[in-house]
């Protein structure tokens, strides 16, 4: 999988995730990684990202794994913070 599929996969993903009544939810593609295998793909309010104010930043974004070789993608864990530190 390329990292363009990778993104795309991602977008899908959050974009599935996001229940109603909870802000507007972006990529945050100044911050996205490679690590090994996997595309670290941080996100946040829409609005913290045009901002960039603490005020605006949601804290419980834990970021998106992106397998490039299998394609599986899912919300990275607390156990895993080294991958994006």
């Amino acid at each position: 999988m390329t990292r363009d599929e990778a993104l795309l996969t991602a977008r899908q993903f959050l974009e599935r995730s996001v229940k109603p009544g909870e802000p507007s939810l972006m990529i945050d593609l100044s911050n996205v990684v490679e690590k090994g295998e996997l595309l670290v793909v941080p996100y946040n309010s829409a609005r913290f990202l045009r901002t960039r104010a603490a005020a605006d930043q949601l804290l419980d974004c834990w970021p998106i794994l992106v397998n490039l070789r299998s394609g599986a993608v899912r919300f990275g864990r607390l156990e895993e913070r080294a991958l994006w530190r």
